[in-house]
């Protein structure tokens, strides 16, 4: 008996401490409309004191560069958790920094596409506090990546950060920053007077829903072109599609996976400088044929696209158009929403010991005709539509990209919040609402322009 009380209260006393853990790190999900919240507040009076873009002095110029990414030091293979920080041993192809720097006497730019999983939010604070030793500013860049899972990782620290990217390596961080840096000052040293001209493919049947299967896709191909006098040129392309066609198994392999094929393609094809950055792939797959060489899938998907944009390019025109505006707006949130059941969350002090608390935003960048959003997240191609029609009614191009220096998880439509998904419940970490929040937010930025 006497030992048997000892295991009771042993017993009682775990339980005590596990009940005392949940309290202490477990809340009810807030379903507060955000219309009625102080963040939607803060960032609406944000929105509304942007400055306006001021009026053009001279001509758009433009330069362009890239500087080879790959470290002379391996690194966990970024992308899939179940890879447990394996590093990569195979550079199956190189990954780049291609930047595009613009400049109308009055606004400057570096538009920059990272051959990462992300733009790591590491970076961003680094970047914010070294862009001023090349003249730039945080508020002067835009940034994307083309979100391959094959790419560096250890640029997050923290559990989340080690998840996603491996264990955290400080030399990562600092190369990366260091190699956009370099391509910012080398595109700069290439200004050149410039035309712009956009066109955009259709090319649905190569993607799919991964939420459903049966949902809205953004299956458009994008292409935004730029052509010096001289008669060089380079062409930023956004699309749709994760690029995940390598597995979780195929972690030896450092590659830009689809995304570098067919901006290795498009390069031959059309003779100048190519940059790709993800488009809206919060619930959008690559839809491929798949071979046992994983390498021919890739290859064979990345043709699938090339064939398609190629016909396209001579019917591209460029025209002289000297507006560039960027516009950044400071993102406020909800209360991380990280939920371990579909009506509960960690507490905020749980979330950011695991992940991190780095600030995000919004960016609009008009450049001629064509606006690009970036947003801080996996954005998802369901959003898309609103914010087309509102760029139509203004004569507008639009060109949604994710991945631009934060990152809050996976935004999509808020009518699926309840569901079970990795989209959804796993990555979605502010809470309800978030699909109709940036959706207005960016119409917004659309607006200012």
């Amino acid at each position: 008996m006497k030992y048997l009380r000892i295991l009771l209260k042993i017993f009682l006393g775990l339980v005590g401490i596990v009940l005392l853990f949940l309290a202490v790190s477990l809340a009810p999900v807030s379903d507060t409309p955000y219309q009625q919240t102080e963040f939607y507040a803060q960032t609406r009076q944000r929105l509304g004191h942007l400055p306006k873009p001021p009026r053009p002095q001279t001509a758009l110029q433009a330069g362009w560069a890239k500087v080879n990414l790959t470290p002379s030091f391996t690194t966990s293979t970024g992308g899939y958790g179940v890879r447990k920080g394996k590093h990569w041993s195979v550079v199956s192809d190189s990954v780049y920094v291609r930047t595009i720097v613009l400049n109308n006497g009055s606004t400057k730019v570096a538009l920059v596409a990272l051959d990462l999983l992300i733009t790591p939010p590491t970076v961003t604070e680094q970047l914010k506090k070294r862009l001023p030793e090349i003249g730039f500013r945080w508020e002067n860049v835009f940034t994307g990546a083309i979100h391959s899972h094959n790419s560096l990782g250890g640029w997050a620290p923290g559990l989340v950060g080690g998840l996603f990217a491996g264990d955290f390596d400080q030399r990562v961080v600092d190369h990366i920053t260091n190699a956009i840096l370099k391509s910012i000052t080398l595109a700069q040293q290439h200004l050149a007077p410039t035309e712009v001209g956009y066109t955009q493919v259709a090319a649905p049947e190569l993607v799919h829903n991964r939420m459903n299967n049966i949902g809205q896709v953004d299956g458009t191909i994008r292409l935004l072109k730029l052509r010096k006098k001289t008669g060089e040129s380079a062409l930023l392309c956004t699309y749709g599609g994760h690029a995940t066609l390598f597995r979780a198994s195929d972690a030896d392999y450092l590659s830009r996976d689809y995304p570098g094929v067919l901006v290795d393609q498009l390069e031959k094809k059309s003779g100048g400088f190519v940059a790709f950055m993800a488009g809206s792939v919060g619930s959008t797959g690559a839809k491929a044929q798949e071979y046992p060489n994983i390498f021919k899938t890739i290859r064979t998907y990345a043709d699938s696209l090339t064939a398609r944009i190629v016909p396209a390019l001579p019917q591209l025109k460029t025209a002289p158009d000297s507006t560039l505006e960027l516009l950044t707006l400071p993102l406020a949130l909800r209360e991380p929403h990280a939920r371990v059941l579909d009506g509960w969350r960690v507490r905020p002090w749980l979330f950011y010991a695991v992940y991190g608390d780095y600030a995000s935003d919004l960016k609009a960048l008009r450049i001629g005709q064509t606006v690009l959003l970036g947003t801080p997240c996996d954005f998802s191609g369901e959003l898309v539509a609103p914010l087309k029609r509102q760029t139509d009614r203004k004569g507008l191009n639009l060109m949604v990209t994710s991945f631009n220096g934060g990152y809050v998880g996976y935004i999509t439509p808020d009518q699926y919040y309840h569901r079970k998904s990795y989209e959804i419940q796993t990555m979605n970490w502010f809470g309800p609402g978030n699909g109709a929040y940036f959706v207005e937010l960016m119409n917004g930025l659309i607006d200012r322009l």
